[in-house]
């Protein structure tokens, strides 16, 4: 059995990914549920083989150090995939999970008007969150593509590993992937302040310094991108906060308050037929008003005002269900659930509390109401992130000022 074997399998049935695991047969993962698709289980040996006819000696000598290994491989004009490569207690395992060659237009992801309005800024933060697989990638794809469209700029991407490759169309391009062509997230985005860039992306904002050069270059008049692994526009406000010790948290506050743009949460849920994914989104937008609870730390006051701020284009992740619902895009069964996990979330975090602290009571608390097989920010990191997902509009304010 050969690894493009598995690949070409995997790219027919339009899986979001490909798992090859000790023990087991290779399976795929198709609309969120994982379905082995050849009856011989795998040993850790043939898995390893197979990972090491695709890999450089280099990245060979960094698994054999790390025991672990993220890189991106294509086959082709149209397969390419992001790789993940991790020893377990039987041997090696690889994920494999499908990026589109072709970079999808926010007009195929049918994403919300405001997201036209985002794209056209000249600075600041914008920062797409969510749990892993909830298509994040997959929107700021979309959003970088349209800014290459529309705009005369100079774009820099930081990734580990680079998923979508984006060919100059009006904009320059340059993509970076960490290890491959810089060392580190920080070491990029340095330099990348003195590369005369216009917009930049940052893969994935993880660490103290990376959140704080993010902040420094969208002040200094960049418009910056960045994705983190939070569920709620709050909660991202909490966790960037939150990294920095004490003494600096009030002069951090303030670099996010005048900074920031705009944060979007989104997930994905079945559709009501069970044959794909919908996305669902928070909208949050940097208005005077928000601007002000940052600076005056009123952080859990946040999901009120995304409420009453429908005016200026953002969105509640429950209106946003609700919509679908409406539309005949999820199940009522669906529905149901996420606003009860939504409903309960909201009441945390306007308390005051994390979600990550209070995550068993909630689960508790729901589960003695109504019982519910997952989250739905378990539900999602089951969910590709690269599929074609609609959502629902409930604004068409084209107001420039938030």
């Amino acid at each position: 059995m050969e690894i493009l074997d598995l690949l070409n399998y995997s790219k027919r049935n339009n899986a979001s990914d490909l798992h090859l695991t000790p023990n087991f047969p290779p399976c795929i993962r198709l609309h969120g549920e994982m379905l082995p698709f050849f009856s011989k289980n795998l040993t850790a040996e043939d898995i390893k083989a197979m990972l090491y006819s695709i890999i450089t000696d280099a990245q060979r000598a960094t698994f054999e150090k790390e025991m672990e290994m993220d890189f991106a491989v294509q086959y082709g004009p149209d397969m390419r995939f992001r790789v993940n490569a991790f020893t377990t207690i039987k041997g090696t395992a690889v994920v494999f999970r499908t990026i589109p060659t072709d970079v999808l237009t926010m007009e195929q992801l049918n994403l919300p008007n405001i997201f036209y309005k985002l794209v056209d800024l000249n600075k600041g933060l914008v920062l797409v969150t969510g749990p892993t697989g909830s298509g994040k990638s997959t929107t700021l794809a979309s959003m970088i593509n349209e800014i290459n469209k529309k705009h005369k700029k100079h774009i820099i991407t930081i990734e580990d590993p680079v998923e979508f490759v984006h060919k100059p169309i009006n904009s320059i391009v340059n993509q970076r992937e960490l290890k491959s062509n810089t060392k580190s997230f920080q070491a990029a985005l340095k330099s990348a302040l003195r590369e005369d860039p216009d917009v930049i992306l940052v893969g994935e904002m993880r660490d103290l310094e990376t959140i704080s050069l993010a902040l420094t270059a969208a002040e200094t008049g960049h418009l910056v991108f960045g994705t983190l692994h939070t569920t709620s526009a709050a909660k991202t406000m909490d966790r960037i906060i939150d990294v920095f010790p004490g003494e600096e948290k009030d002069l951090v506050r303030s670099m996010l308050s005048s900074s920031v743009q705009a944060i979007i949460a989104q997930t994905l849920m079945k559709t009501k037929e069970g044959k794909g994914r919908v996305a669902a989104f928070e909208v949050l937008l940097g208005t005077p008003g928000i601007r002000n609870l940052i600076r005056e730390n009123k952080i859990p006051q946040i999901n009120s005002m995304i409420q009453i701020g429908s005016k200026h284009g953002m969105i509640s992740m429950k209106d946003s269900v609700t919509n679908l619902l409406n539309e005949n895009k999820i199940s009522s069964e669906t529905a149901t659930n996420i606003l009860n996990i939504i409903s309960n979330v909201a009441d945390f975090e306007e308390k005051g509390i994390t979600v990550e602290k209070e995550s068993e009571v909630m689960v508790k608390t729901i589960d003695g109401d109504k019982k519910i097989r997952k989250s739905i920010f378990e539900e999602s990191m089951d969910a590709t992130g690269e599929v074609k997902y609609s959502s629902t509009e409930n604004t068409t304010n084209n107001d420039n000022n938030f």
